[in-house]
This record gives structure tokens, C-alpha cells and sequence, in this order.
């Protein structure tokens, strides 16, 4: 492999691997944001739990986006150096802007968030948070204006062989980056959201937590269906500005390899690139494309053969990958409109809960694939119909290349695995007080109430009230438990009585301050 092949390689892993990261930081903080808010407005301390419990899996994926996205910019001088120079003037001042103004913006309010709970008032660090959240968000603003010039460049001259900008407000404020950037967001959005259920219906099918975790899940599943929508809103969007832009990337996500008018959506294609023909289409749409394109049934759309072999984009990986994000973005509208039906009766659906469980990795994919559309759909183009990607590679010898990434498999690789273990321990883990509400210390049989009692009062308790209390009420989800090691609770005295096995209710004395946390014992 040469030079070429493995840079690209490797930014492709690197940048992906990040991207892993980045959406949950800019929708978490979305959510946590809007959470801390209904903590200060109510005044409800479940809310502040929910804030805090998010917080940490928030900051841990945020640490390790944080490292793994900041070797990206040093490739563009390793590995890609025709490419800085070439174009430097206008991508390195957007790079610049995200790195020493928003970045430094979000990592310090963070901080601030992190350490400021006893320090700032309520209204103080709430409002602290959504500058974390606007930190982040105007991070990725920058980063997709850049992408958007790489897709479509505006506001420049050619001046010594350079592209060097001219009009800075052209390159902010063009229609790509503008409707990228939403695009983006909403998709982010989506994702925390699902992230979110995901976590809530885990606990959820589990009986832990139940009101923490239904409002969690209730409040994920707006999000969720708002912006999915969006999503889907701002894609069709996207289609449109890409028809007018990137007319090749257009034709290698249809598959479409003739110019025609009432061009066709297909609903299934497999494209065969060396005949220049699908081999197999499957529920042709007549039209369908020339209208969402233009918004004309009669619009004409060209076609691959219109272009050379060599400016056309990879179709196959590119056409596979669009109609995979497409139908992942379907079933991610689909879901929470479910979930919004069943919203008053979650635990009474539990095949519902398990779906949305094992969808948690359904956005990341879409996400991912909408990545490759983008970069690869430009291809050969780094910079589209200004630079190629062979003419911007650093002329460096590829065993070089292969080393470097080499290494960055293997740390990204260890960081990816600390990272999403952090994650899964703390998300299956719950709220900091679950452990010590459901755990259950074995009992033998035998186990008398003066074993479990502290030494100062070990004396024989005589009930005064005869009430009935129903221990299944009181384990929950923890039957098997109880049937198999006996049960022991305590009351708010420091008495504390173990019942054997099988036993269904007891006689007990009953205190009024006795609550249900306090009954179990831990």
C-alpha cells in the first residue's frame, strides 16, 4: 500500500473512532442542560439526581473525545501537507476559531460544572451547563463549516497557486454549511436521546428505580421524536443542496447511471460499476428522485456517464451506505412515536423496553454511515472540483504511515475499550444510592431478629399492633431472593426482624416514620 491508501486509512479510523464520542457530547449536554433547568424551576430533587447520574457517563465520554480528537488536527500537517498549504489560508482560520474560542469555552464552563455544586447558586449552575452545552455546540459549528468548504468552496481566489480567502462571511454562511450543521446536530440530538431509553429501559426491565428512570426515558423519548424528525426534515434538505452541488455524489447514492427526467428512487440497487449499470433494482419510484431533488416530477438528474470514470465517486460503498442510514433513520422515528403510545405504560411492555435496549447502537451506525456518504460521495475530491485527495497527501515514505497508524490502533483501541467499560459500569451501575437500596444481604433460615439487631439493644421485641405487611410489596423484584436465603428488615428504631422462607406476610409492629427504602436491609 502506498503513502496515499494509508493516510487515508487512517484519518478515515481516526476521525470515525472520534465521531464515536462527539454526538453524545453535544446531545447529553442538551438533555442534562434541560434537566438541571427543571431541577431549579420545581425545585424537585429527582430532577438534580437525573443531572448528576447523566453528568457522570456525560464527562466520561467527554474525556475521551477529547484525546482521541486531538491528534485529527496534526494529521493535516503529518499527513496532508500539500493539502494545508494549498488551502491553509481558509481551513486553518476555522480550525483556529474552534480550537482557541469555543473548545477553551466549553472545557472551562465544565470544569466550572464540575466543581462548582457548592459553590455557585442553583440558577448560577444551571446556567453554567448550558454553556457547556453551547461550547460544544459551537465547536461542531466550525468543524462542519470547515467540512462544508471542503464540499463546497466559496469565498476564495487563486492566488500563487493557493486558494486564500476573501470573504469570510460567504464561507460561514452558505446554504451547506448551514443545513450540515442542523443536519448534524439533530442527529447528535438523536442519539443522546437514545442513549438515554436505552440506559432507562435497562433499569426499567429490571424493576430499579422506577420513577428515575421512567422520567428519564419520558424526557429522552421527546427528544427523541423531535429531532429524528428533524433529522429526516433536514436530510431531504441536504439532498437537495447536494443535488445542486455534488452532482456525482447525488447520482453514486441512487445508483443512477443514466441522465434522465423523472429519475427513479429505487428501493433496493446493487450497483455493478464496471458495466456501468445496476445489476439488480428492485421497487423503482418513477419521478421520485427529480421531485425531492427539485421539486419537479419533470426535472432532469444526471447520471454517473456524464462524468469521467475517474471523478466518480466510490457507488457501491456510497449507495449501500445512504440506503442503510436511510432505513436506520426510518426505524428511529418509528420508535419513539411507539414509545410515545405506550409512554403510561412502559413496565407493562417490556418487549418494547428490551427493543429499546439493543437500539442504543442504531444512531451511532446512522451516524457513521451519513459519514461515509459525505467524505466518500466527494471522492476523488478533497476539496470538491478544486484539489484532489492524490494531489494533497504528504510526500513521506509509507512504512512511515504504516507505523503511525499502527499506533493509533492500538491507543484508540485501549481508549475505546477504558472508555465505553467506564460507560457500561456506571450506566449498569444506576444512581449513586441504587446499590445500597437493593442489595440483600443471604440470611440462613434460623436467623433470628437479636442477630441483625446492634449490640446495645438486643432484647426480644413484643408486637403492641397486629398489622399485616405484604412482603412481596416490599422485595419487589427481589422474590427469588427471598424465597431461597429468608428475608431480614428493620425499622426506624434500630429493630430489625428476618422471616424464613415461603412466608408471605407478618405480623409486626407498625410505625408511621417506617418507609419502604428503610425496610430493607441495605
Amino acid at each position: 500500500m502506498d503513502a496515499l491508501l494509508l493516510s487515508r486509512i487512517q484519518f478515515a479510523a481516526t476521525t470515525m473512532f472520534h465521531f464515536l464520542f462527539v454526538p453524545l457530547t453535544l446531545g447529553l449536554s442538551f438533555i442534562m442542560a434541560y434537566m438541571e433547568t427543571k431541577y431549579v424551576k420545581t425545585g424537585d430533587e429527582m430532577y438534580l439526581k437525573m443531572t448528576k447520574f447523566w453528568g457522570k457517563l456525560f464527562l466520561i465520554n467527554f474525556a475521551v473525545g477529547v484525546v482521541t480528537g486531538i491528534t485529527l488536527e496534526f494529521q493535516f500537517g503529518t499527513n496532508w501537507s500539500q493539502y494545508s498549504a494549498y488551502v491553509g489560508d481558509i481551513f486553518g482560520s476555522l480550525l483556529a476559531i474552534e480550537a482557541t474560542a469555543t473548545f477553551f469555552l466549553e472545557s472551562t464552563f465544565i470544569g466550572v460544572w464540575i466543581f462548582g455544586w457548592k459553590k455557585l447558586s442553583k440558577k448560577a449552575h444551571a446556567a453554567v451547563m448550558w454553556l457547556v452545552f453551547l461550547g460544544s455546540n459551537l465547536s461542531a459549528v466550525w468543524i462542519l463549516i470547515a467540512n462544508a468548504w471542503m464540499q463546497s468552496p466559496v469565498g476564495f481566489t487563486m492566488r500563487d497557486g493557493r486558494a486564500e480567502l476573501v470573504d469570510f462571511w460567504a464561507v460561514i454562511t452558505q446554504k451547506f454549511a448551514i443545513v450540515k450543521f442542523i443536519h448534524t446536530a439533530s442527529a447528535a440530538y438523536t442519539l443522546a436521546a437514545f442513549f438515554v431509553m436505552g440506559i432507562s429501559a435497562y433499569h426499567l426491565l429490571k424493576r430499579k428505580n422506577v420513577e428515575f428512570f421512567t422520567r428519564s426515558f419520558r424526557i429522552g423519548m421527546d427528544f427523541a421524536l423531535i429531532f429524528s424528525l428533524t433529522v429526516f426534515i433536514l436530510g431531504d434538505m441536504n439532498g437537495v443542496v447536494v443535488g445542486e452541488k455534488q452532482p456525482t455524489k447525488l447520482a453514486a447514492m441512487e445508483s443512477l447511471w443514466e441522465t434522465q427526467r423523472k429519475a427513479p428512487v429505487y428501493m433496493f440497487a446493487w450497483p455493478d460499476p464496471e458495466n456501468e449499470r445496476n445489476a439488480v433494482e428492485i421497487g423503482a419510484i418513477p419521478g421520485l428522485l427529480s421531485f425531492l431533488i427539485f421539486h419537479d416530477i419533470n426535472a432532469e438528474v444526471r447520471g454517473l456517464k456524464d462524468f469521467p470514470k475517474d471523478e466518480r465517486p466510490p457507488v457501491l460503498l456510497t449507495s449501500f451506505a445512504f440506503k442503510g442510514m436511510v432505513g436506520i433513520g426510518v426505524l428511529l422515528i418509528l420508535l419513539p412515536i411507539l414509545g410515545w403510545i405506550k409512554r403510561n405504560k412502559l413496565l407493562e411492555n417490556p418487549l418494547y423496553l428490551k427493543m429499546m435496549m439493543w437500539a442504543i447502537p442504531l444512531p451511532y451506525l446512522a451516524i457513521q454511515l451519513g459519514w461515509i456518504v459525505t467524505e466518500f460521495g466527494r471522492q476523488p475530491w478533497i476539496v470538491y472540483g478544486l484539489m484532489k485527495t492524490a494531489d494533497a497527501v504528504s510526500p513521506v515514505p509509507p512504512h512511515q504511515v504504516f507505523i503511525s497508524l499502527g499506533g493509533f490502533v492500538l491507543v484508540y483501541s485501549i481508549l475505546g475499550l477504558a472508555g465505553f467499560s467506564l460507560i457500561a459500569k456506571y450506566a449498569k451501575l444506576g444512581p449513586p444510592w441504587t446499590a445500597q437500596m437493593t442489595r440483600m444481604t443471604p440470611l440462613p433460615v434460623t436467623a433470628t431478629h437479636n442477630q441483625r439487631c446492634p449490640e446495645p439493644i438486643r432484647r426480644s421485641v413484643k408486637p403492641k399492633v397486629d398489622t399485616k405487611i405484604d412482603i412481596h410489596e416490599i422485595l419487589g423484584d427481589k422474590k427469588w431472593h427471598y424465597k431461597q436465603h429468608g428475608f431480614s428488615f428493620g425499622d426506624s428504631f434500630g429493630r430489625s426482624f428476618s422471616l424464613p422462607a415461603g412466608m408471605t406476610s407478618v405480623s409486626a409492629v407498625f410505625i408511621r416514620s417506617w418507609e419502604k427504602p428503610s425496610r430493607t436491609n441495605g
